[in-house]
């Protein structure tokens, strides 16, 4: 499906090119429910091979037995510019937007990496709680999180997580602290499609995507840990987490988002009309 240089049709001149089709997206999509359907269950690589199919068909009917072709009408564009022999052109600033990007402000990343850490002391504490409720020791939940450092074959026991375990502990907190400051990361990322709603992004959509996936992993890679999880506390502990961090982030200063600003400017490079003149230099008279 090869475009042509230029083609006629209607008394209209233009390119012609291939019409876009969502049929190739449809078969990535089906073939990745396939593999991943190797690691959860049969159902879902059924449900993406019939996918995969249908996007495969689709896509060869785009080409067989005739060729689905859009025509992209000409324009007359004017012609560049041809500056004299040693001067620079000076970047110039588009009035026009040809595009809005919404939001105009969002919260930067850094406000979710605030709320990851702060969400994380919310989350030990309810772990602790529940420690203490159900097994009368605080030591309980640092140490089921450590468990996921063995295999199933050499799982402690419940009597022996009861008690503290300096390797354990450590381990537990440096697993506990990079978690908070990688979904912090990913939270202060996503943040943009949401940014009116930070804690239902945190505090209900995230914890349920989460909690879903890990119940689903935790019981191939490891099911005697999976039988050992109290699923509602750790929804309930995820969804703390998300609250708090979500709080957090509604307290920070909103920034302007960088896509309708020029890349000089975001790269830093001195443009003359687009950066304002630095402090303290001199300026002409």
């Amino acid at each position: 499906m090869n475009a042509e240089p230029e083609a006629s049709h209607g008394g209209k001149r233009g390119v012609l090119m291939p019409a876009p089709t969502a049929w190739p997206f449809a078969m990535a999509v089906g073939s990745a429910l396939v593999l991943f359907g190797l690691l959860t269950n049969a159902t879902v690589s059924v449900l993406g091979a019939i996918l995969a199919v249908f996007g495969a068909v689709g896509w060869f009917r785009e080409v067989l037995p005739h060729e689905h072709d859009e025509m992209i009408p000409l324009r007359a564009v004017e012609p560049p510019q041809v500056l004299p022999p040693r001067m620079v052109e000076r970047l110039e600033v588009g009035k026009e937007v040809p595009r809005a990007y919404l939001p105009l402000r969002t919260y930067p990343v850094s406000a979710g990496l605030k709320g990851g850490l702060a969400g994380g002391v919310v989350m030990a504490l309810l772990a602790v709680l529940y420690g203490v409720f159900a097994y009368h020791s605080v030591w309980y939940p640092i140490n089921l999180l450590a468990g996921t450092l063995y295999a199933p074959s050499a799982m402690p026991s419940t009597e022996a997580m009861m008690h503290f375990n300096l390797w354990w502990f450590l381990f537990a907190s440096a697993m506990h602290l990079t978690m908070c400051v990688l979904v912090g990361i990913l939270y202060g990322a996503m943040l943009p499609m949401l940014p009116r709603a930070p804690i239902l992004l945190g505090g209900i959509i995230g914890p349920l995507l989460w909690t879903g996936l890990l119940y689903e992993i935790i019981g191939y890679v490891n099911p005697l840990l999976d039988q050992r999880i109290n699923w509602i506390w750790f929804a309930v502990s995820q969804a703390g987490f998300g609250i708090v961090a979500g709080l957090v982030v509604t307290r920070q200063n909103k920034v302007l988002t960088a896509e309708n600003i020029p890349l000089a400017m975001r790269a830093g490079i001195e443009a003359p009309g687009i950066m304002e003149e630095h402090e303290g230099e001199d300026k002409p008279k």
